[in-house]
C-alpha cells in the first residue's frame, strides 16, 4: 500500500510485533553441497500451516537488484527467483499449503498508480542514461580514467506485467519449479501448491486474500490454521488484521538503510554518480581477483506477529462507558479504516494528515473521542457508515489549521537539525559501524565540555566558520543539503490555505462549491470502495479515483447520501488492454506491432495518453518520487474504440497471452489427492477430507503436469526432471452469490493466542536497549562475544572477501542474527507445540 513510513512508524511504536528470523543454512560435505531438511522442525520453534507469496515483491529484487551485480540474462533471473523461493521455504517451512500469486490485471482504481509507476520508470531511465553520458564526457575531458562503455540492453522493468512474454516465461518457469521441488524436496511432498500467474485477474496480495476469505467461510476450514504470508507491503499489514485469523503472521526483509552501492559509471563503491572523478580503480586482493565483486551481505528477514499487534492495539482501542456494546473485532476493523486516509494505492492521503507527523495517532485519538456520539462502529465487515465517519472527519477539519501550522514548525526543526554535533565518547555513530566510542573515563568532566560547548556555541552562532573539526560545530547552512528547496506555493501553515490549495492543484476558486462537492463525492465512493476491497473483493472493476489530489477533511459535509453502491457486473481489462493503459510509448516494444503504434502514431485518436514528458508536483515534498506524476487518465471507452481497429491483428500466440486464465493446483505422488486428481473428471469439487479441509472446483489443465511423465526445462541450465512425482490441474475458489458477505469475525473454535506482551512493554518512555527477539521463543539463551572473541573472529575472517569465514556474507562481527543464523533446530524442540487446537509456543511464554 502508498503509505511512506507506515512500517517504520509501527515497528518503531509497537517494537514486540519483530521477531528477527532464524534460518538453517545448507552444509558442504566433502566438495558437495547438502541442502537443508525442510521436512525437520522449524528452528524459529514454531510450525505454520500455509505460506503465501506475494510474488511481485520476490520479482523485482531477482530481475533488477539494487545492491549487487544484476542477473545477465532472462535465464539467471528465473534461477535468482527460485533461490529466493527456496529460502522462504527453508525460513517458513510450511506443512499445508504454499500460495504463490503474481500480480494478474489489476483494478482500474490501481492502474492509475501502476500508470504513474511506469511512466516515472521510464523517464528515470532516459535521465539517467542523459546524465551518464555526460558525466562520462566531462571526466575524462578532466583526464579521468573510465572504464569501456558497456554496450548492453538495459533491462526494463515495466516487462514485470500481465500479458508481455517475460511473464508468460515467468509462469513456465515456475511450473518447472513446483514439478522439481515436489519431486525432489521431502519437505514439500505433502503440501498443495496453487500458482495463480499473472493471466489471472487481480493484485497478487488480495488474490490471496479472496483464496482465505473464501476457504475460512467453508465448514470444513480450521479456524486455528496458522498463516504466514510474505511481502513488504504496508497493506499486508491490514490485510492480515481484516482476515481476523487469531494466527497471522508476516515475514519480509529486514530493511537496512544506506546500502552501499556501487557508482553506475566507474562501478566503484563510496560515491555516487555526482561526484565520480575518473580516479584509477583500486587492487582489490593480492593478484586483483576480487575486482569484479561487490561487497554485500545476505538479506536477512523477520516476522510481524499480528498476534502481538493486535495485544498492543486491543490496550490502545479499548474504550470504557460506550453507550454501545464493545466489540474489539470492530475497533480493528475501524482502525484499518482509519489507516487509509494516510494514503493507499488508490486515494491520495488527506493533505492534514501524514504519517510522520502523527497521522495515525491523531485519528485515534478523534475516534475514541467522538465515538461516544457516533452510536456505534465506523464499518461492519467491509460496509462504511458515512453518517459516523463525517463526525470524524469534521473533527479532524476543525483541527486542520492547527494541524499545519504545527506542520510548519516541524518541517522548519528537521531542516535546521540539531544546533551543533556533540564530540568525543557522545558522539553519534553510525548504526552497524565497527567505530565504537571510547570508554568514559571521567563522566562529569566530559558532561561539563559538553555543556560549555553548547553554551559556546549559543554565543558564537553569527561567527562564520572556523578551521576547527565539523563535530561539535554549528552546522552550515549549505552543509545540510546542496539543493535547493523547493517552492510551495499553497502555504499551508498561512492564512487563505484552502482558496490557495484548489486554485493550485484544481484550478478552481473555493467559492465553486459544486466542484468540491464532485471530488469529495469521488473520495468517499474511493473510501467505500477500498474497505470493501479488503473486507469483500474487488467490487467494481472500473471505478478509480478522478483527480490526482484529496479534498480537506473539512470539506466532508453532507456525506451520507453521497454514495449507495457500485455497479455490478463490470469486469477486468484484458492483459494487453491493461498493457495500453499503463505503459509509456517507450516501453511499446512489449506490445503487438500495430497496437505499438497507437502509442507514437501523431494521427494515433489516442496519442495524448503518452506525453514524452510530464511535470512532477512536489506537493510539499522535497523529492521527485514523493511528488505526483501529472499524466492525463485513460479513458476507458476511448481506448477501447481505438483498440477494436488493431484486435484483427493479433497473433495466436498474442491472443492467448491476452486471454484470462486460472489458478493451478500441485501436489505430489504422496499427497492423498493425488489419485483422485488422477481419475477426475471434469468439473468435480475437491472432498475436503483429502486437502485440509480445503474446497475448490477442479478442471482438467490444457497442458498438465502429470506424475511419471517428463518435466522438460525451460531454463538451458537446469536439467529436465525425468522422475517426476507431481500433478498439477485447473483450481477454482469456492463461489458465492454476488450479495453474499463474508463476515469480518472471529470464526467459532479459534482459540486466541496467550497474551505474550508484559508491563514494560507498554511504557512509552522506557528507555532500555532494546534487543531484537530471535525466533518465536522469547526465552532462547543468545551466545554473545566479548571483545577478546571478536579480536579471534576477526583474525581468521578474509576481510578481503568482505564475508565471513567461508567468504557468503558478512563477517559475524557485523551479523545481526548472530550464530544462530546458522544453526540447526534445537534438540529439544517439542513438535506438538503447533497441533491443532493448541496454542503457539511464543504465545504461552
Amino acid at each position: 500500500m502508498g503509505v511512506p513510513a507506515f512500517f517504520r512508524w509501527l515497528s518503531r511504536k509497537y517494537p514486540s510485533i519483530i521477531v528477527h528470523c532464524l534460518e538453517e543454512k545448507s552444509k558442504e560435505c566433502s566438495g558437495v553441497r547438502v541442502p537443508v531438511d525442510t521436512s525437520k522442525p522449524n528452528p524459529n520453534e514454531v510450525e505454520f500451516d500455509n505460506l503465501y507469496l506475494d510474488m511481485n515483491g520476490i520479482i523485482h529484487p531477482c530481475t533488477h537488484p539494487e545492491d549487487k551485480p544484476a542477473p545477465k540474462n532472462e535465464d539467471e533471473m528465473m534461477v535468482a527467483i527460485f533461490e529466493y523461493m527456496d529460502r522462504l521455504f527453508n525460513i517458513v517451512r510450511p506443512r499445508r499449503v504454499l500460495y504463490m500469486a503474481i500480480d494478474g490485471v489489476a483494478p482500474r482504481a490501481k492502474m492509475n498508480q501502476q500508470r504513474s509507476r511506469r511512466f516515472r520508470a521510464s523517464k528515470e531511465g532516459v535521465e539517467l542514461a542523459e546524465e551518464k553520458h555526460k558525466m562520462r564526457e566531462e571526466v575524462i575531458q578532466r583526464g579521468g580514467y573510465l572504464p569501456p562503455e558497456e554496450i548492453k540492453e538495459r533491462f526494463d522493468s515495466n516487462c514485470i506485467t500481465p500479458g508481455t512474454e517475460f511473464m508468460n516465461n515467468l509462469a513456465k518457469c515456475l511450473r518447472y519449479y513446483i514439478a522439481d521441488r515436489l519431486s525432489n524436496n521431502p519437505g514439500w511432498r505433502n503440501i498443495t501448491v496453487f500458482l495463480s500467474d499473472a493471466s489471472v485477474p487481480g493484485e497478487g496480495e488480495h488474490k490471496i486474500m479472496d483464496f482465505i476469505r473464501r476457504q475460512r467461510a467453508q465448514p470444513n476450514h480450521d479456524p486455528n490454521t496458522h498463516h504466514c504470508l510474505c511481502g513488504a507491503d504496508a497493506d499486508l499489514i491490514m490485510l492480515g488484521l481484516a482476515t481476523h485469523e487469531p494466527n497471522f503472521t508476516i515475514i519480509r526483509e529486514e530493511f537496512k538503510p544506506n546500502k552501499p552501492r556501487p557508482c553506475s559509471l566507474c562501478g566503484q563503491m563510496g560515491h555516487e554518480i555526482k561526484d565520480c572523478q575518473g580516479m584509477a580503480k583500486e587492487k582489490k586482493g593480492e593478484h586483483d581477483e576480487f575486482a569484479d565483486s561487490i561487497p554485500v551481505s545476505e538479506q536477512e528477514f523477520i516476522f510481524i506477529r499480528l498476534s502481538i499487534l493486535r495485544e498492543y492495539l486491543e490496550r490502545e482501542l479499548t474504550m470504557a462507558s460506550l453507550p454501545f456494546p464493545y466489540d474489539f473485532e470492530r475497533s480493528v476493523d475501524d482502525w484499518v479504516f482509519m489507516c487509509f486516509f494516510v494514503g493507499n494505492d488508490f486515494l491520495p492521503h488527506l493533505p492534514s494528515l501524514e504519517i510522520r507527523e502523527g497521522a495515525i495517532d491523531r485519528l485515534v485519538g478523534i475516534y475514541k473521542d467522538v465515538v461516544h456520539k457516533t452510536g456505534g462502529y465506523l464499518t461492519e465487515s467491509g460496509f462504511v457508515n458515512l453518517e459516523r465517519v463525517e463526525l470524524i472527519m469534521q473533527a479532524v477539519g476543525v483541527a486542520e489549521d492547527n494541524i499545519f501550522k504545527k506542520l510548519c514548525a516541524f518541517l522548519f526543526f528537521h531542516k535546521q537539525g540539531p544546533a551543533y554535533l556533540p564530540t568525543g565518547q557522545f558522539a553519534p555513530q553510525a548504526i552497524g559501524g565497527q567505530g565504537r566510542p571510547h570508554a568514559i573515563e571521567n563522566a562529569r568532566h566530559a558532561a561539563y565540555e559538553m555543556r560549555m560547548q553548547g553554551m559556546n556555541q549559543h554565543n558564537m552562532s553569527s561567527a562564520g566558520p572556523g578551521d576547527q573539526d565539523s563535530r561539535g560545530m554549528k552546522r552550515k547552512a549549505e552543509d545540510s543539503d546542496s539543493e535547493p528547496e523547493p517552492e510551495d506555493n499553497v502555504r499551508l501553515w498561512e492564512e487563505g490555505w484552502k482558496q490557495r490549495y484548489y486554485k493550485t492543484k484544481f484550478d478552481v476558486d473555493v467559492t465553486d462549491d459544486e466542484f468540491r462537492k464532485k471530488v469529495v463525492k469521488s473520495y468517499v465512493e474511493g473510501l467505500c470502495w477500498v474497505l470493501r476491497y479488503y473486507y469483500q473483493g474487488c467490487a467494481s472493476w472500473k471505478w478509480y479515483f478522478p483527480f490526482h489530489y484529496a479534498p480537506f477533511a473539512s470539506d466532508f459535509k453532507d456525506i451520507k447520501n453521497m454514495f449507495t453502491d457500485f455497479e455490478k457486473g463490470t469486469k477486468p481489462f484484458m492483459p494487453l488492454e491493461q498493457l495500453m493503459g499503463v505503459f509509456p510509448a517507450a516501453s511499446g516494444n512489449f506490445l503487438p506491432t500495430s497496437w505499438r503504434a497507437l502509442m507514437s502514431d501523431p494521427d494515433s485518436s489516442i496519442i495524448d495518453f503518452y506525453p514524452d514528458d510530464f511535470a512532477i508536483d512536489l506537493n510539499g515534498k522535497k523529492y521527485a518520487w514523493q511528488g505526483v506524476a501529472l499524466l492525463p487518465f485513460v479513458d476507458e471507452r476511448r481506448l477501447r474504440a481505438a483498440l477494436e481497429q488493431v484486435y484483427p491483428d493479433l497473433t495466436t500466440d498474442e491472443s492467448k497471452r491476452n486471454s484470462l486464465g486460472s489458478d493451478v493446483v500441485f501436489v505430489a505422488k504422496s499427497h492423498p489427492l493425488c489419485d483422485f486428481i488422477i481419475e477426475l473428471y471434469h468439473g468435480t469439487e475437491i472432498p475436503a477430507e483429502l486437502c485440509h479441509g480445503i474446497l475448490g472446483t477442479l478442471n482438467l489443465d490444457d497442458d498438465p503436469i502429470l506424475p511419471n511423465k517428463p518435466v522438460e526445462s525451460p531454463i538451458p541450465m537446469l536439467r529436465d526432471i525425468s522422475q517426476n512425482s507431481a500433478v498439477g490441474i485447473k483450481f477454482m475458489d469456492p463461489q458465492y452469490k454476488e450479495d453474499y458477505i463474508f463476515k469480518a469475525v472471529v470464526l467459532p473454535g479459534a482459540k486466541i493466542p496467550n497474551k505474550v506482551l508484559k508491563p514494560h512493554d507498554w511504557e512509552q518512555s522506557n528507555h532500555r536497549p532494546w534487543r531484537p527477539q530471535l525466533g518465536f521463543n522469547p526465552n532462547r539463551q543468545q551466545a554473545h562475544l566479548d571483545q577478546s572473541g571478536f579480536r579471534a573472529l576477526g583474525h581468521h575472517v578474509n576481510r578481503n572477501r568482505g564475508g565471513g569465514q567461508y567468504g557468503h556474507g558478512p563477517s559475524q562481527s557485523q551479523h545481526r542474527g548472530g550464530p544462530y543464523s546458522n544453526a540447526p533446530p534445537p534438540s529439544s524442540y517439542h513438535q506438538g507445540n503447533f497441533h491443532r487446537g493448541q496454542p503457539s509456543s511464543y504465545s504461552c511464554k
